[in-house]
């Protein structure tokens, strides 16, 4: 317990003094602080228990159901032009909020996935998937919105290689949890 708390002093801080807030908000009535708590945590949370289970279900069962073999031969080390595309596909294939991708990432990156695919996959997630596109169509048109990704799809895949090369000789362990 003792480590546990040494570990995530910050953020238990942090939790506390939002309580704090939250409760001196609704003691004092002071509106901004009950806007925070009723428009903005409670409907994170509301999305967090909703998306949360089905996420890590379908990422339970693409980890039983895609082979590391298949993985690391299509967006491995060895893939090139390929394994960026395909990672670029699925990214833009999927929907979700961002702290989606990372779970999907983690798990593309057990079955050997290359760091340069990971940083694109997240990158291209972020910034390229279809249901954001459209929207974005929709409110800033369309030449804006290719140009855009015309622009952002090589800076993306240029940071990938950079983080590439400098965790290149990192030796990172997968913790099972």
């Amino acid at each position: 317990m003792k480590g546990f708390l040494e570990k995530n002093k910050w953020g238990l801080i942090i939790f506390i003094a939002f309580v704090a807030f939250t409760i001196a908000s609704f003691i004092l009535n002071i509106q901004a602080g009950k806007d925070i708590y009723k428009k903005n945590f409670v409907l994170f949370i509301r999305e967090m228990l909703f998306f949360l289970p089905f996420m890590f279900i379908l990422i339970g069962l693409a980890d039983v159901w895609i082979s590391k073999d298949k993985v690391e031969k299509n967006i491995g080390e060895g893939s090139n032009i390929k394994g960026t595309v395909f990672v670029i596909l699925l990214s833009m294939l999927q929907a979700g909020p961002l702290y989606s991708a990372f779970p999907v990432a983690y798990l593309l990156w057990k079955k050997g996935t290359s760091v340069r695919n990971i940083f694109i996959y997240i990158g291209a997630f972020s910034t390229l998937k279809l249901p954001l596109l459209m929207f974005e169509i929709g409110f800033l048109g369309w030449k804006f919105s290719i140009l855009r990704s015309l622009i952002t799809l090589p800076i993306i895949i240029l940071i990938a290689l950079i983080m590439e090369r400098y965790l290149k000789n990192k030796n990172f362990e997968i913790n099972n949890v």
